[in-house]
């Protein structure tokens, strides 16, 4: 297991686009990701539950990865997350 602490850069946060974008990368990996913020822990293969957790912009959000391609999933997480997760 692996963890890693990032702010969310985009103006709009984590909503359906952007969420959707994260989700289906994700579910490319075999790995488990969840998405902490604000107090709530939630899994980050899951649309609906990404967006209910509210990430704004300026969030810091805790990325746990679990699994045998734990540090390839990371790293694509970490990466769409500083990209703007398409709309920088």
């Amino acid at each position: 297991m692996i963890t890693k602490k990032i702010t969310v850069t985009n103006s709009q946060g984590f909503h359906m686009r952007p969420a959707g974008i994260f989700t289906a990368e994700m579910a490319k990996f075999k790995s488990t990701i969840s998405i902490t913020a604000n107090g709530k822990t939630v899994d980050g293969k899951s649309l609906m539950y990404l967006i209910s957790a509210c990430i704004k912009c300026g969030t810091e959000i805790e990325i746990t990865c679990s699994g045998e391609d734990e540090k390839e999933m990371m790293d694509k997480a970490v990466s769409l997350i500083e990209s703007g997760l398409g709309e920088q």
